[in-house]
């Protein structure tokens, strides 16, 4: 039975994936409004008679949106029944499916009422906490055989600061970075990792501070992150999740920069523009699953709390 879910759940955080990445193309290649003001119908008919690019690209993301919502139901329901036991497996299960519909609500919101931009860049938002609720169900029923033990982490003051602080600032650096999509100001600057010939000057106008604010909050993030990463190379050798952990976000965010410069300097090459956005959902993810073991570890000090002053009353 567990193979069967995980191989489920491997699927579904796959088609979650998709759901994010055809919503960063349907961004990228404007064809928000390819089917018209029509949802979840496309120009209000079943079969649309007039077929166009944009209208491709908005009905597959519909489509692969949909399926996406039953395999995630299902998941959820599954995974409730064989791991419910697990802590985290119902609630999981709840913020993936709640954070899905509250995705399809917006996307259809948008469809039938005009949004401003800065609404609209919640959409990504929205739908990454659903794919990372997605992906840690699936890691949690890997970790079922108990192949790998996680529960026994010792994690200090200091690296769950970084670790809340880190999670916390990338959700808003996914915000800026959505928000650059939404008010076209991806080209705005067509120089990197300046906006104008490699000087600095001030952005003289909304799309410019746009652009040049998610820059910085990149960059922020990337220093932020190999200085963890740091951190675990040096302090957490012998707790392998950490350590590697920390490196492959290193190595992500590093892509995720990358990426992002490329875009420009290629004037939106819509290939690297979704692999800047499959970099920071996978790093998001990845993220998220620090959160999950911080509050296993927290569990595990409790409970050696709680130990300790049972058997202090004993000695006493």
């Amino acid at each position: 039975m567990y193979r069967k879910l995980k191989g489920f759940s491997v699927i579904t955080t796959l088609i979650m994936i998709g759901v994010l990445l055809g919503g960063a193309l349907v961004t990228k290649t404007d064809s928000g409004m390819g089917c018209g003001r029509s949802w979840p119908l496309c120009e209000g008919e079943l079969i649309p008679s007039v077929i166009t690019p944009e209208l491709v690209i908005e009905l597959a993301h519909r489509l692969v949106s949909g399926s996406a919502a039953i395999f995630v139901l299902i998941l959820s329901i599954w995974s409730w029944k064989v791991i419910g036991h697990i802590r985290e497996t119902k609630l999981l299960a709840i913020l993936s499916i709640s954070f899905l519909i509250i995705q399809a609500l917006i996307g259809a919101a948008a469809v039938l009422w005009p949004q401003s931009d800065f609404v609209l860049a919640l959409h990504f938002g929205i739908s990454l906490i659903s794919f990372a609720a997605v992906f840690l169900l699936t890691l949690l029923i890997f970790e079922v055989d108990k192949k790998f033990d996680t529960e026994k982490l010792i994690i200090d003051k200091r690296m769950k600061f970084h670790i809340i602080g880190v999670t916390i600032y990338s959700y808003f650096v996914v915000y800026t970075g959505a928000l650059v999509r939404h008010t076209e100001s991806s080209l705005i600057c067509h120089d990197w990792p300046m906006c104008v010939n490699g000087s600095f000057t001030l952005p003289v106008n909304q799309y410019e501070w746009i652009q040049m604010g998610h820059r910085l909050a990149a960059g922020l993030i990337f220093i932020w992150i190999a200085y963890v990463m740091i951190i675990a190379i040096r302090n957490y050798k012998h707790q392998k999740v950490l350590y590697l952990g920390w490196i492959i976000a290193f190595i992500i965010v590093s892509l995720q920069v990358t990426s992002g410069a490329i875009v420009v300097l290629t004037g939106l090459n819509i290939y690297f523009a979704l692999l800047h956005a499959l970099f920071i959902t996978l790093l998001f993810g990845l993220l998220c699953y620090f959160i999950m073991l911080l509050s296993r570890n927290k569990v595990v000090a409790s409970n050696q709390a709680a130990i300790q002053n049972k058997m202090d009353k004993k000695s006493f």
